[in-house]
């Protein structure tokens, strides 16, 4: 398999639109669907036994909800980055599905064209995120409670990192600001990602902006691409 196919795991627990969104990607080049599942549990067992560049997540389920499916796979320590793909905008499914460790936040509606270009990004730890919902996130996650601190702080040139992440530069531009490698910032945004525990650019930007190091018209676009 080519270095550069996306392989993709879909999971929605209607057959119809599980096929169709399947049948979609199939016909999109360095795109490869490597299985489907019905519901969480489901989800949760093929993503451990594939290991899918992404997951495309629906989120209301039989037997075990998206949610829950997001926090388990999440706890397997895989590299499977997760996008959900839902019906569903309120608040109560995307600030949880957020915090769970999902990536990226789509809804049905969503062309083919761009919920295509959306697993290319999320493969490459890109967010993408719906303008009105990436905008009631931001809101959300810099009114809550104070972040949980972490055990081992961070070094004066990990926040540096951090900032550069929450205001939306990818790992390339970040190098050029700071002047050190794209390797060297690699191993920052591991190192930052495993002090803080979180699954993903995405949450890192967010913890950024809570702990008051960006503020709300500072920070950028959620999650830019890992290159």
């Amino acid at each position: 398999m080519s270095a550069d196919v996306v392989t993709v795991l879909v999971v929605d627990d209607h057959e119809v639109v599980r096929r169709g969104i399947m049948t979609f990607l199939e016909t999109e080049a360095g795109i490869e669907v490597l299985g489907e599942a019905e519901n969480g549990r489901e989800a949760v067992t093929l993503a451990k036994k594939l290991e899918p560049d992404v997951i495309l997540m629906d989120l209301v389920m039989p037997e075990m909800d998206g949610i829950e499916a997001i926090r388990q796979i999440r706890s397997q320590q895989t590299k499977s980055q997760i996008l959900v793909l839902t019906s569903f905008g309120s608040d109560d499914k995307i600030f949880p599905a957020i915090r769970a460790g999902a990536l990226g936040y789509l809804l049905k509606d969503t062309s083919p064209e761009e919920l295509a270009e959306a697993i290319r990004q999320a493969a490459a730890g890109h967010a993408t995120l719906n303008p009105t919902i990436a905008s009631r996130l931001l809101r959300q996650f810099s009114s809550d409670t104070e972040p949980t601190t972490p055990v081992e702080p961070l070094t004066k040139r990990e926040i540096e990192v951090l900032q550069l992440i929450a205001r939306g530069l990818t790992n390339v531009q970040i190098g050029g600001e700071l002047f050190i490698s794209e390797a060297t910032v690699r191993t920052h945004v591991s190192h930052i990602l495993g002090k803080l525990n979180l699954a993903n650019r995405t949450q890192a930007a967010l913890w950024a902006l809570r702990k008051g190091l960006v503020t709300l018209n500072e920070i950028g676009s959620l999650g830019a691409p890992a290159d």
